[in-house]
């Protein structure tokens, strides 16, 4: 076989017109894309939905650019999982509680600190002013480049028992996120905190490994947990944030103009996720109850509050002073 000249191809394509098949030999730039994303639930629930949302509104921006593989039901892991995936590349889009990522940027530790908040408006409200973007920059050093902030609801208690005082945590195994302000608050509620991840959770539940753990109403439902912990109490202490992210080595290929387009979408898709959750929660809570599960209302408020205060004077020094948990109380 004859040796092949490159550059006398090249030299003889320039002048026969042939250089205009070079492109074969090379991706185009117009080449579609796969985004690979991390979903926790299945196709109903809005963890799912907004990545859906997402692939639409970016599809009409460039028809055929990208495509979104969906993977669900957790097959990619839990969130730690997951949001180490996306910081090696084998994953590119997810959504994660701050909760997760507070390992990586311990400032987000604020959006957890207990009985801080009012309401989502007041979540939402401190998210979008400088506090939200001092926690986008710290999470992008961390390869983690935030479309938006999204809210999941409020955490509730959820126990195989009543419980509606503090003090009948005292002795039980509570299954906790893997944060240890987490593990701080149920400890001063005299639990034995247990870190598990989420897809572990009912297992864990169902062989006695955890005695309870607290939870969104939507997730509570999502995964089945009022089968083991038929008990949710009201207690509100945490307002889940959330963030829609990627992984900064998939955000680094795109150009400007696609960056633009995939945070507008980002922040629709927030939107629209935060009004999947307020719906889900009232559809959670009925499917709960219709598979016997029971909500109950907290009582000595004073005594959860004081739990609280020990996590707020043991975290201030991370999220940035009391100084800054006072101001976002003015928020």
């Amino acid at each position: 076989m004859e040796n092949f000249n490159r550059r006398s191809f090249l030299k003889t394509a320039a002048g026969t017109g042939l250089a205009h098949a070079a492109p074969a030999f090379i991706r185009p730039a117009s080449a579609r894309t796969t985004i690979t994303v991390a979903s926790l639930f299945g196709a109903d629930k809005p963890e799912t939905k907004v990545w859906l949302k997402i692939a639409e509104l970016v599809d009409a921006k460039f028809p055929g650019r990208f495509k979104f593989n969906i993977v669900k039901n957790g097959s990619l892991g839990g969130e730690k999982e997951v949001a180490e995936g996306a910081r090696l590349g084998s994953i590119q889009a997810s959504l994660s509680t701050v909760s997760s990522l507070s390992g990586w940027v311990p400032e987000l530790e604020i959006l957890d600190l207990p009985f801080l908040f009012r309401d989502a408006a007041h979540v939402h409200r401190t998210l979008d002013g400088p506090i939200g973007e001092d926690l986008k920059q710290k999470l992008a050093a961390q390869r983690f480049v935030i479309g938006d902030f999204i809210n999941y609801g409020a955490r509730h208690l959820l126990t195989k028992e009543p419980v509606t005082r503090p003090e009948q945590l005292i002795g039980k195994k509570m299954r906790t996120i893997q944060s240890p302000l987490h593990a701080k608050l149920w400890s001063a509620y005299g639990s034995t905190p247990v870190g598990i991840p989420i897809t572990e959770t009912y297992n864990a539940l169902s062989t006695g490994v955890a005695d309870a753990m607290d939870l969104t109403k939507s997730a509570y439902a999502g995964f089945k947990l009022y089968e083991v912990v038929p008990y949710l109490t009201e207690t509100q202490h945490i307002w889940a944030s959330g963030v829609i992210f990627f992984a900064s080595a998939f955000w680094a290929h795109l150009d400007t103009e696609q960056q633009t387009v995939f945070k507008q979408a980002s922040r629709e898709g927030a939107a629209y996720f935060n009004e999947l959750i307020v719906e889900d929660e009232a559809k959670s809570v009925e499917q709960s109850i219709g598979n016997g599960g029971e909500v109950l209302k907290p009582e000595a408020f004073d005594a959860w509050q004081k739990g609280a205060q020990l996590v707020w004077e043991d975290f201030a020094p991370v999220v940035g002073g009391m100084s800054r948990i006072n101001d976002v109380q003015r928020i």
